[in-house]
């Protein structure tokens, strides 16, 4: 290629829009529990199901948010495939995972622990 042509091609290259597509981060991941694979935070603590809830909503508020507190939303989260947003009572957003909110436990003290599984009616997601 003379040198003409291959400044020819590397001006049509540099002129060419760029698309940069920005990977949807999940707000949760796989990992693993003192009771097996479950869905976990960014942190490593497991998540959790409410078997009160319906799908897209939830029904832990007050204080049972207080002992559950919701997988909460960032400012730039985006639904995307299994995952969706719920809007709660309190206007918060909260994380949901195939139409299931997410949850923390307040007793889980460590990445792994999953002592609220079974409590109240809550289990860990998987």
């Amino acid at each position: 290629m003379n040198i003409l042509r291959a400044g020819i091609v590397i001006s049509a290259i540099a002129l060419m829009p760029v698309v940069v597509f920005a990977a949807a981060m999940e707000p949760a991941k796989m990992g693993d529990t003192s009771k097996g694979k479950a869905w976990i935070d960014s942190k490593g603590m497991t998540l959790y199901t409410f078997d009160k809830d319906s799908a897209g909503k939830s029904n832990c508020n007050d204080k049972c948010a207080t002992a559950w507190p919701p997988l909460a939303v960032a400012a730039d989260g985006a639904a995307a495939g299994e995952w969706t947003i719920v809007m709660r009572d309190d206007g918060t957003k909260q994380w949901a995972y195939d139409g299931k909110p997410l949850y923390l436990w307040m007793k889980d003290k460590k990445p792994g622990d999953s002592t609220g599984d079974g409590v109240d009616g809550f289990h860990i997601a998987k």
